[in-house]
């Protein structure tokens, strides 16, 4: 979660340097490079029994990944970083539950009660009430939302993919999907080209990097241990971390409105959670 938290304003000073397409490629790569030693360290992670349903969770998710990040890089290059993760991180656990309920089709007026709860939060963020609902076509906003919904539906879907396979197998090769996927968008001669080689790239891009490859890859693994919906529980942190990072690293204000509306989600969460949840 402090790797999340701190991944939100490092992206927005990385983006000054290298377009989208090409962060996302470079974040996957370096994501799947420093995954793979893991792959020999432990024996009992080899894949147990893989059918063809796991490997079209597995291809399914790492094509969710790319958009995840495509629209996590434009979102924090046209938006306020500390915003957008009070936002995302909030309402994500609210998606990954209503998710869950649909198939399960267990909701009811307590668990209605709480997610409208979550989404008045949410609003509350993005500064609706005070700008109106035409806000939400706004770009930055649009994109934030976009983030919230797809890391929800993975959520669901990495804890489901990792039931017949080994989890670190698992997280290897939706990188390596994720990759090959961004590898068609790169421009191999931007990067080259680039002003990378320095200072502030190379610690921002180091702490995007860290965000994937230290906590995404623990948050998949203990998606599965601890089930979606309270796994997904501990994001509430991310908020507080990312507006802090936001405020020391980009001078980014600290909005009444963004705080108030992320303890409300949290509370959302914290009330959704009073129950267990299992996936299908």
């Amino acid at each position: 979660m402090i790797t999340w938290g701190s991944a939100w304003p490092s992206a927005k000073i990385i983006n000054s340097y290298l377009d989208y397409n090409n962060l996302v490629f470079l974040r996957f790569f370096t994501a799947l490079v420093t995954m793979l030693p893991f792959l020999f360290v432990d024996k009992k992670n080899s894949p147990i029994s893989i059918n063809i349903t796991t490997y079209l969770n597995i291809i399914f998710v790492g094509f969710l990944f790319f958009l995840y990040n495509q629209s996590f890089f434009i979102a924090t290059d046209v938006g306020n970083a500390g915003k957008g993760a009070v936002f995302v991180t909030t309402t994500n656990p609210i998606v990954t539950f209503l998710i869950i309920s649909f198939f399960r089709k267990n909701i009811n007026y307590y668990d209605l009660f709480s997610i409208m709860f979550g989404i008045f939060g949410g609003l509350i963020v993005l500064d609706v009430f005070s700008l109106g609902f035409y806000s939400l076509n706004l770009k930055e906003n649009t994109y934030f939302i976009y983030c919230s919904l797809i890391w929800g539906l993975m959520t669901v879907l990495m804890a489901k993919g990792q039931e017949k396979i080994s989890p670190i197998y698992y997280i290897v090769v939706t990188y390596f999907i994720a990759t090959v996927i961004s590898f068609v968008f790169a421009d191999f001669d931007k990067i080259i080209n680039s002003n990378i080689l320095n200072y502030e790239f190379i610690l921002h891009f180091f702490i995007v990097s860290c965000a994937m490859s230290i906590g995404t890859s623990i948050y998949i693994f203990s998606s599965h241990k601890l089930g979606p919906v309270n796994s997904s529980v501990f994001i509430f942190s991310v908020p507080f971390i990312a507006m802090i990072a936001a405020n020391i690293v980009l001078n980014e204000k600290i909005e009444t409105n963004v705080v108030i509306g992320g303890i409300l989600s949290i509370v959302s969460i914290i009330l959704i959670n009073k129950k267990k949840y299992n996936i299908f």
